[in-house]
């Protein structure tokens, strides 16, 4: 009786490293399209950039996962 199925295991690590590619090619991207260096803005203190950028990564996270789960 196997607890933890090996092929089900393997499958989640592949698809969690595909979906981190994807998510750090995509917030380079997104770095590279906007003008607004928000790294240093975040660096300064600036609370309102960091909501931006973490609402920007939760979003793609959501997207990345419903593409994955269908």
């Amino acid at each position: 009786m196997d607890i933890i199925n090996p092929e089900g295991l393997l499958s989640t690590v592949i698809w969690a490293f595909f979906a981190s590619i994807i998510l750090y090619v995509a917030i380079r991207a997104f770095d590279l399209i906007t003008p607004t260096d928000y790294r240093g803005e975040i660096r300064q203190g600036n609370v309102a950039a960091a909501i931006f950028v973490s609402a920007f990564i939760i979003s793609l996270s959501a997207i990345i996962i419903s593409v994955i789960v269908t």
